[in-house]
């Protein structure tokens, strides 16, 4: 068994994970994101969730940031002041372990799709993408990761990708599925124009309703909705904490 907790710009959610068959075990607590969401006040709320659950093992924690040497580069999303946060020293006070792995919500979630999701993510040149708050990337060569891509920050026409093509943007904008998916699609065609990749593997919540915007993409490479959608974060953090410690 692993855990892991998901931190996202609306809403933190943590859970047991069957790290065999990368199922839940029991239930998913979620917990509105604090406002203003500082180190301090994500590192408590990820601690309620954790006893919540009565779990003293290893844990796994996302942020949407770049994570390099555990230490936070980028807040997107989340509050500034996470810029040179040392994220493992910041959880191990809040929960009272050394015993955690901190990474990338989207790297996280792309490896647990390639461990337990969608079978194209294995092989070739894959760039995930979760629509969300924001848009979060991972880059896949043959299961591998490249770690710590932020594509949701490329420039359109002036403006971030994920400022026009995010789940949070159709709904700030009220947009039909029809216009979103154009706007989505402006941004696919300007990845594979810069990067080429065999397949795109789409996630977060909105995946869950792929059937409305998928087939109106008109980008010359597969599209191929996420089979976890959005438990991959909770996964993938769990694996990385099982990972990250094992002998």
């Amino acid at each position: 068994m692993g855990f892991g907790v998901d931190v996202g710009g609306s809403g933190i959610k943590g859970a047991v994970v069957d790290l065999r068959t990368g199922e839940f075990v029991g239930e998913r607590i979620k917990i509105a994101t604090p406002k203003p969401a500082t180190p301090q006040a994500v590192a408590d709320t990820v601690a309620q969730i954790v006893r919540a659950h009565d779990w003293h093992g290893p844990v796994g924690i996302t942020l949407p940031s770049v994570i390099r040497q555990q230490v936070a580069t980028t807040a997107a999303n989340i509050d500034p002041s996470w810029v040179g946060t040392q994220v493992h020293d910041l959880f191990a006070e809040a929960l009272g372990r050394e015993e955690l792995a901190v990474l990338n919500d989207a790297d996280a979630a792309g490896v647990a799709e390639v461990a337990f999701g969608e079978p194209q993510a294995r092989e070739g040149a894959v760039i995930f993408l979760t629509f969300g708050t924001g848009i979060g990337s991972a880059m896949l060569v043959d299961g591998t990761l490249f770690p710590n891509t932020e594509l949701g920050h490329l420039l359109l026409d002036g403006k971030e990708a994920e400022h026009l093509a995010s789940s949070a943007a159709k709904d700030r904008e009220d947009l039909s599925y029809k216009k979103w998916a154009k706007r989505v699609d402006a941004v696919l065609h300007e990845y594979a124009r810069l990067l080429n990749p065999t397949a795109f593997v789409v996630g977060g919540g909105i995946s869950r309703k792929a059937d409305k915007w998928v087939p109106l993409l008109t980008v010359d490479v597969p599209v191929i909705p996420a089979k976890l959608r959005n438990r991959a974060g909770i996964v993938g953090a769990a694996m990385a904490a099982h990972t990250h410690l094992a002998p």
